[in-house]
């Protein structure tokens, strides 16, 4: 495949540019991405929520929502005259804005607090979120203004207002820039660092265009977008890089441009697709979870992750044939100029110095990375699932403003109240029955507050809301609904109709209940999916199983800093975290996810060499030594670009994303410098021969996969590819 795409050259380029032009065209075209909602199939929560939107037909509709918050400023009250007039004039205005269907009258639907000092109207939509336009907003704001300027202190938030992430493309420039500077510092030439940079980028608009042009149909957020480009940027720019370095390196032998970029698409570039499918197995298994918005951002990333692969065997050579020499360092050209191959040394380079460092006291830096690995997990055994919302935003915000106001007014559960559908079909008093459920839900420990209840048409069927006296993410909420459930047998028993709990608090906790269900079983799914693909690479039993092991303790510890930091607050004011709470729930399975295939290429690309040197005939610490000296420099450089490309996605204001991009990175760092950079010389020097021992019914059942292109590098070596000589273009020598 590179040797077609290096003659090929002008044809791969030219129907690269024509299927960007293309996805970009039918993403010009798109309604844009999706506004679906959270939801789990199966979870009590959204059985409630269905059963309500069956039975109230057109009541519970997708319209957007916009809740505006009135506090009297000095101890005033939102009562009083001028302040009442005030609030009125400004509903007025509100219910006559573009798109909008009504707004509430705070006076008449109860929304004033009992101290008089707050008050709220809900303005709703008769457009669906994604649809809301920046004028409607700015209507909003118009009117908020006004209200201001009256004397009274006003907020606005809710779903219609949602700004979204910070602004557009600062943290790919940032994650950019600085992959800039490793990948120059790496290689020594400014177009062999440009080059996977350039490809990364054409792969990350392919993906992100496609996303675009797909997300109506199969409805798609705007942070399954946003993961995609994080990954597909990532990825595209390390999986270029290896087959890259791996040119490069077969340049400095001596050989010829269509030549080396066979050999290094053959080599490296097989390594690139099984790396690859490895973090697509693990981005299509977050299907197993059962949660639709996390099988689209998996299916969405793992999409992106395809194309980087495509990309790097294919416009990477490509390139190659149109500059054959611009990849290589000075010293290079002077050699590839002069006829002969590259005759600097790399006996003594870091990798080398840093490999016999460990090699010379393997069992201090084992202790010392195992136990210090632990001691950042430790954080993990208090972790608390939740769906932090407008809470976590930065004070800086208006609706993190009024998420406080209305909390100071009327309640921290306020924000978060709990909806109880009560089915009294087959009733005999269906009037009677929702009397003694709302009755006893009222008596419940924890509930401040409930709400008259509303029937259906058809009268077989209410709705009521139950305010809690906690904050949605409290851990006490979440104790609440359970004890509202463990009681419902008795209240169902004494009322003759049957109710369920639902509302945005309760889909959150049953939905991170589920998730910390599912959370073992699925990490149990990848490390033993990781050992078996270790397994078939490696042809060894222990090498693999120290391999997952290690992922093990970089997952373990990227979710114990992920809780330091965003659940337990320790350094949370310099990451911008305004607000610390529960942990994203999709947050540990989605970190799991991508972290497996992450880890897995760092260990194709680094052990891999040592084992090729190994079956050579090297003794194990030799063969070690021997891996950290080619694979090292480039295994140190991906990782710290792919941290840099997460890390900058921590300037995000979604929450969502700002966890992610962090965890993502502490566990680059951990799995990339600690495990295997440390860990994984410092076990093999332990096992020594051992390490490579295989059963030999098993050696003889297992298929024999060639990652590195072993064969194909003797072939060239013994000359059979002599005809890759002749391919070279005038054009080509003369560069």
């Amino acid at each position: 495949m590179g040797r077609l795409a290096f003659r090929r050259r002008w044809t791969v380029v030219l129907m690269w540019l024509a299927v960007m032009v293309a996805v970009g065209l039918a993403a010009s075209q798109a309604p844009g991405t999706s506004d679906e909602r959270f939801s789990m199939p199966g979870i009590e929560a959204q059985k409630a929520y269905d059963l309500a939107q069956e039975r109230f037909p057109g009541v519970l509709a997708d319209g957007a929502t916009a809740r505006v918050v009135f506090v009297a400023r000095g101890g005033q009250k939102v009562t009083a005259p001028e302040n009442r007039a005030a609030i009125e004039k400004a509903v007025a205005k509100l219910a006559g804005g573009p798109q909008v269907s009504r707004a509430d009258d705070p006076f008449r639907t109860d929304a004033v607090s009992k101290d008089g000092s707050t008050a709220y109207t809900t303005v709703t939509y008769d457009v669906k979120v994604a649809d809301v336009t920046d004028t409607s907003r700015d209507d909003v704001q118009a009117v908020v203004d006004q209200a201001r300027d009256a004397g009274l202190t006003v907020e606005a938030g809710g779903e219609a207002l949602d700004s979204g992430g910070g602004p557009g493309g600062v943290s790919e420039v940032v994650g950019i820039s600085v992959a800039a500077v490793v990948l120059l510092i790496t290689f020594g030439s400014l177009a062999a660092a440009g080059l996977p940079l350039l490809t990364a980028l054409v792969g990350v608009a392919v993906s992100l265009f496609s996303i675009t042009a797909v997300a109506d149909i199969f409805g798609l957020s705007d942070t399954a977008g946003t993961l995609a480009v994080m990954l597909g940027l990532a990825v595209g720019i390390d999986y270029a890089l290896f087959v890259v370095s791996r040119y490069r390196e077969e340049r400095a032998k001596g050989r010829t441009p269509h030549e080396a970029t066979g050999l290094a698409v053959g080599t490296a570039g097989s390594a690139v697709v099984f790396a690859g499918l490895t973090v697509v197995i693990a981005l299509v298994g977050l299907s197993v979870v059962g949660i639709p918005m996390l099988t689209k951002m998996g299916l969405s990333a793992a999409g992106a992750v395809v194309v980087a692969v495509v990309v790097a065997l294919t416009l990477v050579p490509a390139l190659f044939g149109m500059w054959p020499n611009a990849a290589l360092s000075r010293s290079s050209r002077n050699a590839a100029a002069k006829g002969h191959g590259n005759a600097q040394s790399t006996d003594n380079n870091g990798g080398t110095r840093w490999s016999r460092f460990v090699l010379r006291r393997p069992v201090p830096m084992l202790l010392l990375s195992v136990l210090g690995l632990g001691a950042i997990a430790l954080p993990m055994a208090s972790l608390q699932l939740g769906m932090p919302g407008d809470e976590a935003k930065s004070t800086s915000t208006s609706e993190r403003r009024a998420y406080d106001d209305l909390a100071e007014g009327f309640g921290p559960g306020f924000n978060g109240p709990l909806t109880i559908v009560v089915d009294a079909k087959g009733a005999s008093d269906a009037t009677g029955a929702v009397k003694v459920i709302s009755r006893e839900v009222a008596a419940t420990n924890g509930i401040v507050a409930v709400s008259a209840a509303k029937f259906n048409d058809a009268g077989d069927t209410a709705i009521f809301k139950a305010v809690p006296s906690t904050a949605p993410t409290d851990e006490k909420t979440k104790d609440l609904v359970k004890a509202v459930r463990v009681e419902r047998p008795g209240i169902e028993s004494q009322a003759g109709a049957t109710f369920q709990v639902t509302g945005t608090t309760a889909v959150n906790i049953d939905i991170a209940d589920k998730v910390q269900a599912a959370l073992l079983p699925y990490l149990a799914v990848v490390i033993g999916l990781a050992f078996v693909l270790l397994l078939v690479v490696f042809r060894s039993v222990l090498v693999p199983m120290k391999a997952a092991l290690g992922f093990l303790l970089s997952v373990l510890a990227a979710l114990g800093s992920v809780v330091l930091v965003f659940q337990d607050g320790h350094g949370a004011k310099l990451l911008g975290v305004d607000q610390t709470g529960p942990i994203m729930t999709l947050m540990p399975i989605f970190l799991v996810g991508i972290v497996f295939g992450l880890a897995m290429d760092y260990e194709v690309f680094l052990v891999s060499r040592m084992r090729e040197a190994y079956v050579h005939g090297e003794r194990p610490a030799q063969a070690v030594t021997t891996g950290f000296r080619h694979s090292a420099r480039v295994v140190v450089a991906a990782a710290l670009i792919m941290i840099a490309v997460f890390a900058s996605f921590v300037t995000e204001t979604d929450s969502m994303i700002k966890m992610i991009g962090f965890g993502l990175a502490a566990a680059v760092l951990f799995d990339a410098f600690v495990v295997r950079m440390t860990i994984v010389p410092a076990v093999l020097a332990l096992l020594g021969d051992r390490a490579w021992w295989l059963p030999g019914r098993l050696d003889r059942l297992l298929p024999r996969v060639d990652i590195e292109g072993e064969a194909l590098t003797l072939r060239s070596a013994e000359g059979a590819e002599t005809d890759g000589r002749a391919a070279d273009s005038p054009a080509e020598v003369r560069v």
